[in-house]
């Protein structure tokens, strides 16, 4: 699910994405973006080592990687790029089923230009909801805002990894490491005005885990304040390592 730039150092972590036959070998058959931006794609180049995989995304999505020639990298001899409808269940890998669904966002800022709308729905942003066994997980990690429209499709999920970048929607600000608010990002603040802690309390959700979380959001530092009020919330805020099992 999305290739952070990262994404070189969380494979030599998880000893399940580790070669099993050859040196370079991989065991990921299928990646899902679930948009074009930066903290999303960039790992795409580290998964260019000559082991087949399928792309799967919204035309939209894979419309703004088609558009940078830096992912010709990606051989479509080797890479296969599938587009994937909204709302139309596929299976990435036997067994598991996943539905794209729109949500608020915008274009990754990469592509931002005078015509940027916000919070708009359109290809562009997705969520997907995961299904195996019987069980759903709702994975959402880019989301501006929490509409009636979110909430009816997310509930009754035994898990929801949701929108975690910033606490309040001045955060960034506040830290004095950018001038943008949340809401100018494309991200929903996690409290305050509209925020999602209090939009979604009243939605039957089963696991609440907060995912993308930026450097600079205060609930990353263990045993804050502000992490005891997420977690008294009945948050729990992701970390690396964190498994949930669709068994």
């Amino acid at each position: 699910m999305n290739a952070s730039p990262d994404i070189r150092q969380q494979l030599f972590d998880n000893p399940a994405m580790h070669p099993r036959a050859g040196l370079r070998h991989s065991p990921i058959h299928a990646v899902l973006l679930t948009n074009g931006d930066v903290d999303h794609v960039a790992g795409l180049l580290t998964l260019r080592e000559g082991q087949p995989f399928t792309l799967y995304g919204t035309s939209g999505i894979l419309d703004s990687v088609n558009a940078n020639r830096v992912f010709d990298v990606m051989a479509a001899g080797v890479v296969a790029r599938e587009p994937i409808a909204l709302d139309r269940a596929f299976e990435p890998v036997p067994g598991l089923r996943v539905t794209l669904f729109s949500v608020p966002g915008k274009v990754p800022l990469w592509l931002e230009d005078e015509t940027l709308e916000l919070g708009a729905e359109t290809e562009t942003t997705v969520g997907a909801m995961i299904e195996a066994n019987g069980r759903r997980v709702a994975y959402i990690p880019g989301c501006a805002r929490v509409t009636d429209g979110l909430k009816d499709r997310i509930a009754g999920v035994d898990a929801l990894l949701f929108d975690g970048t910033v606490l309040l929607d001045d955060d960034m600000i506040r830290a004095g490491v950018g001038t943008k608010t949340g809401w100018r990002m494309g991200h929903v603040p996690m409290t305050g005005e509209g925020g999602s802690v209090a939009a979604l309390a009243d939605v039957a959700i089963g696991r609440r885990v907060f995912v993308h979380i930026n450097n600079t959001n205060p609930v990353l530092v263990e045993g804050s304040d502000e992490r005891l009020q997420i977690e008294a919330a009945g948050w729990t805020v992701a970390h690396d390592g964190l498994t949930l099992s669709l068994s």
